[in-house]
């Protein structure tokens, strides 16, 4: 999740869906907060954590981890990130790893070498392209299913999605954000279509109006193909930048780091990486 805003948005506007996910009363969430945690020793921000209240000493501390590309380092990363919390926050109650991977394939196993010092079962992983359909569906779930959907079911799903966010989302400020945040999946979905075509496909009449669009045509990433080239003003100056993120990924650093270390948008490394891994 520290790389992905998608996603933290997603649990900033539906805390209730990790509970969902792990098959518990959605009802939980109301004892949660949703957080980012800086974590000292490593000059970053853990950004998946749900907090329970004070009044809850019971209730566990939940450390939510989205991966969408197979890395040997992952669980050797996230772990350690997790007892630089406990060794920094100390906290007395206790704990449970959550990772929501893109799909089964991409989960290459736990360590051998963790699997006598930890509570595997306590380490819950959830396969997004597994996650069966609610009735009545929720929203929540369904922009998780849209994420590793089909492209040929994407245009029909977005759709639904965007009037379904109208339907059960009151307040016009989080109807935004949503509607905006299915518009950002759909980007990030098919980066090789061009504003026109994504309009055409999805009839998003309204396109041009949201922060998002705005945001991405600024930086030259809405102009012509959506290629991860970046054109536009971006060029020339982050062609070099854009050489040095494959190195700093072997490195260990994740998205939201490199795009610190480098002054970029995290939105504009992952959609780089998504295209060198392709």
């Amino acid at each position: 999740m520290k790389t992905d805003k998608i996603f933290y948005t997603l649990f900033q506007v539906f805390p209730e869906l990790l509970f969902q996910l792990l098959g518990e009363s959605p009802n939980l969430a109301q004892n949660y907060q949703f957080k980012s945690v800086e974590i000292k020793e490593l000059a970053f921000r853990l950004d998946g954590v749900f907090i329970p209240d004070a009044d809850h000493p019971d209730y566990p501390l939940y450390f939510v981890e989205v991966q969408f590309q197979k890395d040997e380092d992952f669980y050797w990363r996230f772990m350690t990130q997790i007892f630089l919390y406990l060794k920094q926050y100390k906290p007395e109650r206790t704990c449970c790893p959550v990772i929501l991977w893109g799909k089964r394939r991409l989960d290459i196993g736990f360590p051998i070498a963790y699997q006598n010092l930890l509570n595997l079962e306590q380490i819950q992983r959830i396969y997004l392209d597994e996650i069966e359909a609610e009735s009545p569906p929720s929203l929540g779930i369904s922009i998780l299913q849209f994420i590793v959907i089909s492209g040929k079911k994407a245009p029909e799903q977005a759709q639904s999605l965007i009037e379904q966010t109208r339907q059960q989302i009151i307040d016009p400020n989080t109807q935004r954000n949503v509607i905006e945040l299915i518009e950002k999946i759909i980007i990030y979905k098919f980066p090789q279509k061009s504003r026109q075509e994504l309009e055409a496909m999805f009839n998003l009449t309204e396109w041009k109006q949201t922060k998002f669009y705005q945001e991405a045509k600024e930086e030259g990433k809405l102009e012509g193909k959506l290629e991860g080239k970046l054109e536009g003003k971006l060029e020339g100056k982050l062609e070099g930048k854009m050489e040095t993120i494959p190195l700093l990924v072997r490195l260990g650093l994740n998205e939201e780091q490199i795009a610190r270390e480098l002054n970029l948008r995290v939105e504009i490394v992952h959609q780089f990486i998504i295209n060198q891994n392709n």
